[in-house]
C-alpha cells in the first residue's frame, strides 16, 4: 500500500551544512542582489552606512550592526516596496592607523610622504579585508563602489563643508583649555574621551592673604595675630596644576568663616573639616573678598580672589583653586576677570620652560606632570594641610587608553551658541531638528538632546597629520586669512591630488596663477580635522554629492550603537545643520553592546570574545543572523555558546517547517481556490500573524514579529495544521479537490514566508526559493524578484481559539491514555460532545486526527472523560492504507482510499 501513497518528496536538504552552502550563496548575493534591490521604485529607502574603522578584522559587534542594517533594508525592500540605496563606506584617516604605521616606520626616521603612503595603504589593506567579511555576513550593499574617506574626490568634499563652517561665521580660533590627550599629542573632542577609575591625591593647601584681603577683613574687627596667619584652605586633585594657579573662586551666595587660627573655608564644609580645628571668630558672604588676593606658596605669585557660579558646597573647602589653562569652568570664570592663561605644560604632558619661573624652588623642565605631584606636595611644605588618595572615574583618551588632561592650546572650534540662522545658533537649530526625526528607541531622542544642550564649541583641530588638514594660510602677522576664492582654487587641487598636497607642495604651488598673495610672506595651518569632521560630513560626500548613484539631502536612516549618540549622530546632526539648515536623517535607529552570556564586555583579557568567523564556522551566520532578529537590540545583546545552541534549535524548526511545505506543495499542478473550513482556518489565522509581523518589522520591532512568526510555525501550522493534513497531502487522489486546495493554501503561505524571513534568514530563503514548485516562485528568476500577495480568502466562520482549546483538551487526555498504553493512535478513536462549535465544524475528525466524531454515543465504548465531551473507541476497522478506522473489514480499503487509487 506504501507504494500509492503520495509522499512528499524535495530537494530542500533537512541538514542546513550553512557554513559551506553560505559562502557560496553569498557569493551568489553579491553578484545581483545590489542591483536588483537598489532598481527604482515609487520611493527610496536611503540608510547611510556609519563608517567602520580601517583597521583590523570584525569584531562581533560590526557583525550585529551590519546584520541589522542588512535586515532594515530588505524590510523595506520586500515588505515597504521600496529600493534601496545603501552605499557601504570606511573612515581611513586618524590616529591609530598612523599610530600603528609609525611604529613599522620607526627605525626609518620617515618623512610626511612616507609616512602618509604608509597609512594609505593600511588603510586598502582592511578595507578590502572588512569588505570581504562583511559580505560572508550575507550582507547586500554597494561595495562595488564604496565610500572612502581617503579617496581625493572625497578629501576635496571634507574640506569643502569645512568652508561652510568658515562662510557661517561659525569656525573660530582661541587658546583654551580643551582635552589633551599627552600619549597621543593632540585635542581630544568630546566623543573621544571615556571615563576610568583612576587614583589621585586629594589635597588641601593654603594660601596665605595679600596685604589687600587682610585690609578688608580688618573691618570685621578680626585680631591682628589672626589676620596676620589668614589663610584661604583650597582644595584640589591635581596637585600639578597648581603652578599656573591664578586664582581662588568662591560662591558669592555662600557663607564663609574666618577660624581662630587664621583658616577661612565655607560655613557648609565646617563640619567635615573638623580636623582642621575650625573655631569660627566672623563670617562674611563669598564676594566679600571679590577682587583682593591671595598668595601661591610655590612661587608667591598673587592668585585672585573672584567668585564663579560653579564652585558648590558638596566637598573640598568651598574655595576651588583655579587654573584657566587647566579646566574649563577656570577658564570661564577667569575669563570674566580678563585674567591671563598660563600654560607651562607641552604637547608630551611634560613642564616646559616656563615652570622654571612659576616654581623657582626646583628644575622642574621635562619632568612628566603626573610624575611631578609627589614633588609638589614636598614644595609646599607647611602650605600643604592634608594629603590623602582616592579612586574616581577620569577622563580618558580612548585611543591611547592613557589618562588625559585639560591643557589651553590655541585651537579651531565650530561655535555653538553663536547667532548664524534665522536668528538661531547652532545649538538652537540641532535642538529644533532633534523633534522632527524618528528615534527607535524613543529614549535615543532625550538622549541626543541632552548631549546637544550641553556640548561646548566643538574642538575641530588635531596636532597630527593623517587626515584633511585645516587648510588655511596665515600672513606675515601670523593671522588668518579668509579668501574663499583662494580656497576654492585649494579644493580643486585636493579633488585632482589628495589633501597630502598640502604638506608635500611649497605654497608658492598651492596658489592660483597671478595670486594676489605673495607666497614668501604666508604660512600654512598644520593641524588637521579631528575624524569626527570626516565621518560627520559624509552626508555631503556620499548623499548630497551625486558621486554615489544618489542626490538627497536626509538619509531615511542612520543606525549604530547607541555611544553614537555622542559622536557620528552628533558631528553628522551639527554639520548637516550648518551647511543644509536640517538634519542629516530622518530617523535613528540604535543598537546595544555584544556582552557574554553572564552580561560581561566581550574582552580579550577575559576570554569571552566570539569572532564571526567562528560563529559561521561552527553555527552558520544565519544563526547569528536569527539570533540578532529575536533579540531586544535596543539594549545589550548577550551572546553566547548556550545561546547560540538555543537559535540553532529555533532555526531546526523554522527549516524543517519550510521544508515540509516545500515537500508536500511538490507535485501541484494549479492552484485551487476551493478552500474548506480548515484551510480558511489557518488561512486566516496565517493573516492574522502576517500582519502582526509587518507591523512590527516596519517599525524596526523584529524580535516581536520573528517570536510571533516563529510560534505560529510551531504550535499552529507545524502543530496543528500541516500535521492534520498529511492524511489528505498522502492518502488523497493527487487531483482532488480538497488535497488541492489544501497544498494552494501552503503555497499561499510559503509565499509570505518567504518574503517575510528572506530579510533575516536570505540564504536558506534564497536555497528554497531554487527548490520551490514554480507556483510558488511565480516564474521569477530569484527571491528579490518576488513580490508580497495578500491571502485574499473569505473569512472563516469558526472561532479559531474556540477549536483549539477543544483540541488541547482533548490532547491533554490522549496523553495519559498513551502513557497507559491504551491507544497507540488517535486514529483509533471516536470522539462524543455536544460542543456546538466542533459539531457544526465538517473537518472535526481530520482537526484531532481521530476516525469518528458525534454528537451523541451511538453504543461507542468510551474508554476516557476529558472537559468537553467523551473519547471511545472507533467502531469501525482500520484501513490498511490511511489508518483511519472507516473499513467494514481489517482487509478493504475506507471509501477515500479506494477512490484514490483508482
Amino acid at each position: 500500500m506504501k507504494d500509492t501513497l503520495l509522499l512528499p518528496q524535495t530537494e530542500f536538504a533537512m541538514r542546513a551544512n550553512l557554513y559551506e552552502n553560505e559562502k557560496h550563496s553569498f557569493d551568489e548575493f553579491s553578484k545581483y542582489a545590489y542591483k536588483l534591490i537598489s532598481s527604482k521604485k515609487a520611493s527610496t529607502f536611503i540608510l547611510h552606512d556609519g563608517p567602520p574603522y580601517a583597521n583590523g578584522h570584525l569584531h562581533v559587534g560590526h557583525a550585529i550592526n551590519k546584520i541589522l542594517k542588512d535586515m532594515i533594508n530588505k524590510t523595506e525592500y520586500f515588505l515597504n516596496n521600496k529600493s534601496i540605496h545603501y552605499t557601504a563606506g570606511w573612515d581611513c584617516h586618524g590616529l591609530p592607523i598612523e599610530q600603528q604605521v609609525e611604529i613599522k616606520l620607526k627605525d626609518t626616521n620617515p618623512s610626511i610622504k612616507q609616512i602618509h603612503d604608509a597609512c594609505t595603504a593600511h588603510a586598502k589593506e582592511f578595507v578590502q579585508i572588512q569588505k570581504k567579511e562583511f559580505q560572508d555576513l550575507g550582507i547586500i550593499a554597494d561595495f562595488d563602489n564604496p565610500y572612502l574617506t581617503m579617496d581625493f574626490k572625497f578629501e576635496a568634499n571634507i574640506y569643502k563643508c569645512l568652508l561652510e563652517v568658515a562662510k557661517n561665521s561659525l569656525l573660530i580660533q582661541r587658546q583654551k583649555p580643551v582635552y589633551w590627550s599627552w600619549a597621543a599629542k593632540s585635542a581630544l573632542a568630546e566623543a573621544e574621551v571615556e571615563y576610568q577609575d583612576k587614583q589621585d591625591y586629594s589635597i588641601f593647601v593654603a594660601f596665605k592673604l595679600n596685604d589687600d584681603a587682610k585690609n578688608k577683613l580688618k573691618s570685621l574687627n578680626i585680631a591682628d595675630e589672626v589676620l596676620n596667619n589668614a589663610r584661604a584652605v583650597i582644595w584640589t586633585t591635581t596637585p600639578w596644576t597648581l603652578p599656573a594657579n591664578q586664582a581662588i573662586a568662591l560662591n558669592k551666595d555662600e557663607e564663609y568663616i574666618i577660624s581662630k587660627n587664621g583658616l577661612i573655608v565655607a560655613k557648609k564644609r565646617v563640619q567635615d573639616l573638623s580636623e582642621f580645628n575650625l573655631e569660627e571668630i566672623a563670617s562674611f558672604k563669598g564676594d566679600f573678598l571679590e577682587n583682593t588676593h591671595a598668595i601661591n606658596p610655590l612661587n608667591n605669585r598673587l592668585s585672585k580672589l573672584i567668585v564663579g557660579e560653579h564652585v558648590t558646597m558638596d566637598g573640598g573647602s568651598g574655595l576651588v583653586h583655579t587654573a584657566p589653562g587647566h579646566g574649563e569652568d577656570d577658564y570661564y570664570v577667569c575669563l570674566k576677570y580678563n585674567i591671563p592663561v598660563i600654560m607651562p605644560v607641552d604637547d608630551g604632558g611634560c613642564y616646559d620652560e616656563s615652570i622654571l619661573e612659576l616654581v623657582p624652588k626646583q628644575n622642574l623642565k621635562g619632568m612628566h606632570i603626573f610624575k611631578a605631584n609627589e614633588v609638589i606636595l614636598e614644595l609646599l611644605g607647611d602650605a600643604l594641610l592634608k594629603q590623602s588618595t582616592f579612586i574616581h572615574s577620569y577622563p580618558f583618551c580612548w585611543r591611547t587608553h592613557k589618562p588625559v588632561i585639560y591643557r589651553a592650546t590655541k585651537q579651531f572650534f565650530i561655535a555653538m551658541d553663536k547667532k548664524f540662522y534665522n536668528n538661531m545658533s547652532l545649538r538652537e537649530l540641532a535642538l529644533s531638528e532633534i523633534d522632527k526625526i524618528n528615534f527607535y528607541p524613543q529614549s535615543g531622542k532625550n538622549r541626543l538632546k541632552t548631549m546637544i544642550e550641553n556640548r561646548p564649541d566643538w574642538c575641530i583641530s588635531r596636532q597630527r597629520s593623517w587626515g584633511v588638514p585645516l587648510a588655511f594660510f596665515l600672513d606675515e602677522n601670523n593671522e588668518l586669512i579668509m579668501d574663499y576664492e583662494l580656497y576654492e582654487h585649494l579644493a580643486s587641487l585636493f579633488e585632482k591630488e589628495g589633501v597630502r598636497i598640502w604638506w608635500q607642495k611649497e605654497i608658492k604651488d598651492l596658489l592660483p596663477q597671478n595670486c594676489k598673495y605673495d607666497a614668501n610672506k604666508l604660512s600654512k595651518v598644520n593641524d588637521i580635522l579631528d575624524v569626527w569632521f570626516d565621518s560627520g560630513s559624509t552626508f555631503a560626500c556620499v548623499l548630497d554629492s551625486g558621486n554615489y548613484g544618489i542626490k538627497a539631502k536626509q538619509a531615511s536612516m542612520y543606525l549604530e550603537g547607541s555611544d553614537q549618540h555622542r559622536g557620528w549622530f552628533q558631528s553628522s546632526l551639527l554639520l548637516s545643520c550648518i551647511i543644509n539648515k536640517q538634519a542629516p536623517y530622518k530617523s535613528v535607529l540604535t543598537h546595544g553592546f555584544t556582552v557574554d552570556k553572564n552580561g560581561r564586555k566581550m574582552s580579550k583579557s577575559l576570554g569571552n570574545v566570539i569572532a564571526p568567523s567562528d560563529i559561521a564556522k561552527k553555527y552558520g551566520i544565519e544563526i547569528l543572523r536569527l539570533y540578532i532578529a529575536s533579540s531586544d537590540y535596543s539594549s545589550d545583546i548577550k551572546l553566547g555558546e548556550d545561546i547560540l545552541n538555543q537559535a540553532s534549535e529555533q532555526y531546526r524548526k523554522i527549516r524543517n517547517t519550510i521544508r515540509f511545505l516545500l515537500a508536500n506543495t511538490n507535485d501541484l499542478e494549479k492552484m485551487c481556490y476551493e478552500f474548506s473550513e480548515l484551510d480558511l482556518l489557518f488561512l486566516n489565522k496565517a493573516d492574522e500573524v502576517f500582519k502582526l509581523c509587518k507591523k512590527s518589522f516596519l517599525e524596526y520591532d523584529f524580535a516581536k514579529g520573528i517570536n510571533a512568526l516563529a510560534t505560529f510555525l510551531s504550535a499552529d501550522l507545524s502543530g496543528i495544521y500541516l500535521d492534520v493534513c498529511k492524511d489528505s497531502l498522502y492518502c488523497d487522489a493527487k487531483n482532488s479537490t480538497n488535497r488541492m486546495a489544501s497544498q494552494s493554501a501552503m503555497v499561499l503561505i510559503l509565499q509570505k514566508l518567504f518574503i517575510y524571513l528572506a530579510p533575516i534568514l536570505t540564504h536558506t530563503i534564497n536555497e528554497a526559493f531554487k527548490v520551490a514548485n514554480k507556483l510558488v516562485t511565480k516564474n521569477v528568476e530569484n527571491i528579490f524578484m518576488l513580490t508580497e500577495d495578500e491571502i485574499n480568502v473569505k473569512k472563516s466562520s469558526f472561532e479559531y481559539e474556540k477549536l483549539v482549546e477543544f483540541r488541547q483538551d482533548f490532547y491533554e487526555q490522549i496523553d495519559i491514555l498513551k502513557k497507559d498504553k491504551k491507544i497507540k493512535s488517535t486514529l483509533e478513536l471516536a470522539v462524543i460532545s455536544s460542543n456546538e462549535e466542533m459539531n457544526s465544524f465538517k473537518e472535526n475528525c481530520k482537526f484531532l486526527n481521530i476516525s469518528a466524531f458525534c454528537k451523541s454515543d451511538l453504543d461507542f465504548v468510551k474508554i476516557a472523560e476529558f472537559k468537553q465531551g467523551f473519547i471511545a473507541y472507533a467502531k469501525d476497522c482500520k484501513c490498511p492504507r490511511c489508518w483511519r478506522y472507516l473499513s467494514k473489514d481489517e482487509n478493504s480499503l475506507c471509501l477515500r482510499c479506494s477512490e484514490a487509487i483508482k
